[in-house]
C-alpha cells in the first residue's frame, strides 16, 4: 500500500446531455486538476487520470456509474487502488451554499444529494472527506431537478475556470497538508470573502 496515494473522485453524470449543468461540478474541478482532460483514460467505472504532486499520487476518478450509483465506483477504485478512506475526497455540487463557495468537510450527511447517498450506502459511513462546490439554490418550489440538471447562466459561466482553479488549489492542499490545516486555511478564507463581499454591498 501507498501511503502517498489519494482517491479524488469528482461527481457527475456522463454523456453531452449533462456536460456542463451544475450537477457536474464534481467532474468541473476534476478535469481543473489535470493539465488536459485527454489524460482522462476509459477505465471500469469511470475515467481515470494519475497526477503526481509533490511525492503525492493522485488518482482521479470520474464515475461512468451516473450519480445515484456513485457508489459503485468509489468503492471499487479504493480496492483496486488499495487507498484506505480518509486519503479518499469526494467532489460534490451543494444546493445548500451561495453559487462559488467551495467549503472542505471531513465527514457529514448526505443531505439529499444521491451521489452522497449511495457513497455512504455502499460504504456504510459518512465519515469521508467531501468539498463541496456551491451552485446556489435560485430556483421556484419542485423544481430542484431543473435547476441541478440545467447549466450555469452566463455570469456564473464567466466564474466557474477561477472557482474551478480554486478547488483543484483545495484538492492539492488536501494531499500535500492534510485535511484539518486545509479546512483551516481555506474554509476561513471563503468566509471572510463572503463578509466582505456583504461589507461592500451594503
Amino acid at each position: 500500500m501507498n501511503p502517498n496515494k489519494y482517491l479524488i473522485v469528482g461527481l457527475g453524470n456522463i454523456g453531452p446531455e449533462y456536460e456542463g449543468t451544475r450537477h457536474n461540478a464534481g467532474f468541473m474541478i476534476a478535469d481543473a486538476l489535470v493539465d488536459d482532460p485527454s489524460q482522462f483514460q476509459s477505465k471500469r467505472y469511470g475515467s481515470v487520470a494519475r497526477v503526481k504532486i509533490k511525492n503525492k499520487e493522485l488518482v482521479i476518478i470520474k464515475p461512468s456509474t451516473f450519480m445515484n450509483l456513485s457508489g459503485n465506483a468509489v468503492r471499487y477504485w479504493m480496492n483496486e487502488e488499495e487507498v484506505p478512506l480518509e486519503r479518499v475526497l469526494i467532489i460534490v455540487d451543494e444546493i445548500a451554499l451561495p453559487f462559488g463557495t467551495l467549503r472542505l468537510k471531513g465527514k457529514g450527511s448526505a443531505g439529499g444529494h444521491n451521489g452522497l447517498k449511495h457513497i455512504e450506502a455502499t460504504l456504510g459511513t459518512s465519515a469521508y472527506a467531501r468539498l463541496r462546490f456551491g451552485i446556489g439554490s435560485d430556483y421556484p418550489k419542485g423544481a430542484q431537478i431543473d435547476y441541478v440538471l440545467g447549466t450555469f447562466d452566463d455570469q456564473e459561466s464567466k466564474l466557474l475556470p477561477e472557482i474551478c482553479r480554486n478547488g483543484a488549489d483545495i484538492v492539492r492542499s488536501f494531499c500535500l497538508a492534510g485535511l484539518e490545516r486545509t479546512m483551516n486555511q481555506f474554509n476561513t478564507h471563503q468566509k471572510k470573502k463572503r463578509e466582505d463581499e456583504r461589507s461592500t454591498e451594503d
